[in-house]
């Protein structure tokens, strides 16, 4: 895959990504269930898909990527918990600024890791982006986003952390297609978020009507099972740093979106903010870079 259709499908992802929260505001189920309906209709979405082309899983593959796709699955499943569990705890905004700091751990860690050079250009658009976050995410307006628990703060940075494994991780799977990735990495989490549900779920007033089930239905089938083949085939092929740049449009996309079609407020440090991410994110991929001799 080259350079150029690996950050299309990114960004592309990181837009899907970004209108969830249109569809999951019309779905009355916890988010953890919705997160665990995701794991396994995606998966069983992509196995169809598969079957419907007359092609298998690439089982040789799988056995060779084991030790990489099995910690990346469990580590997606905790990832969304600590993301749940810290909304419990602190607001969104707050929770999403923190969330948000994974980009900027995949900066400073992929030289350590994958051997990557630290470039200063890139260490500036990624600071960019993530002051235009801090604009967006409405902290700032809020007076420091009203309720800055330290759970929800620590939890929030755990699954910072973990988004961070993930890309990190999956830069180590060699010679597999997204497809096997995808189904592997989603089955895995899907298992991992169950207990998690069964213990913290109260499932007596759980209801569902069917604008929630078609909506949960395209949550699972476009931003689990298509979003996720998106990514991970994406993310394998470029640079970490580059992917965590690009991260930042999934929730400027959502802000925007939320703006435009729901009639949230979005003020004018909200827009500088937005235009900060995108500026940052495009202006590091159009400028030209230093050849190394």
């Amino acid at each position: 895959m080259s350079a150029h259709s690996a950050k299309f499908r990114l960004v592309l992802s990181m837009v899907i990504y970004g209108t969830i929260g249109l569809f999951v505001r019309s779905i009355s189920l916890p988010t953890s269930l919705i997160a665990n309906f995701r794991g396994a209709v995606g998966a069983i979405f992509l196995l169809l898909v598969l079957y419907l082309q007359k092609e298998k899983l690439d089982f040789k593959a799988i056995r060779a990527n084991l030790k990489i796709l099995i910690p990346v699955g469990i580590v997606m499943g905790f990832n969304w918990m600590l993301l749940f569990e810290a909304y419990r705890y602190t607001t969104v905004a707050v929770a999403t600024v923190f969330y948000y700091l994974a980009p900027v751990v995949v900066m400073l860690v992929s030289p350590l890791i994958l051997k990557e050079k630290l470039t200063l250009r890139r260490c500036i658009f990624v600071l960019i982006a993530l002051v235009g976050m801090v604009f967006t995410s409405g902290v700032i307006q809020s007076g420091g986003g009203g309720n800055w628990d330290a759970r929800g703060v620590l939890l929030a940075s755990g699954a910072a952390v973990m988004y961070a494994c993930i890309v990190l991780l999956t830069k180590f799977t060699r010679n597999i297609r997204s497809y096997d990735i995808t189904i592997v990495e989603l089955g895995i989490s899907a298992i991992v978020l169950l207990p998690y549900n069964l213990l913290t779920v109260d499932f007596s007033p759980v209801s569902i009507d069917g604008m929630g089930i078609f909506m949960l239905a395209i949550l699972c089938v476009v931003h689990t099972g298509v979003a996720y083949w998106l990514y991970f085939g994406s993310i394998a092929a470029l640079p970490a740093q580059t992917s965590a740049l690009l991260s930042y449009i999934d929730p400027v996309v959502a802000i925007l979106l939320s703006a435009l079609l729901l009639h949230e407020p979005m003020d004018a440090l909200c827009a500088i903010g937005a235009v900060l991410v995108l500026g940052s994110t495009v202006l590091s991929e159009m400028l030209p870079h230093k050849k190394t001799k």
